[in-house]
């Protein structure tokens, strides 16, 4: 599914590597990676003490336009939890 706008500026404002983040109350351990030179990013994010689990994919085409790929989840769990989340 083709990203929006308000999903790629969240997206981006995440800090590559590995961190800590809350949403929805709870605390996640969140690993973003860039592969390609940027044109391919991973996202992954395990709650800690939990068992919620967000995973995507998103590429960057050379059209300007960006796909999203849930992992085997729902997009709008995607979605949310990117619109949501907050990094420490």
């Amino acid at each position: 599914m083709k990203a929006t706008p308000a999903f790629i500026r969240a997206f981006d404002a995440l800090p590559t590597g590995a961190y800590g983040g809350s949403y929805g109350g709870r605390r996640y351990r969140i690993t973003k990676t860039v592969m390609v030179t940027g044109r391919s990013q991973k996202l992954v994010a395990e709650e800690l003490g939990g068992n919620d689990y967000v995973s995507l994919n998103l590429y960057r085409l050379a059209d300007g336009t960006a796909l999203l790929k849930p992992c085997e989840m729902p997009a709008d769990k995607v979605i949310g939890f990117i619109l949501g989340v907050a990094a420490d």
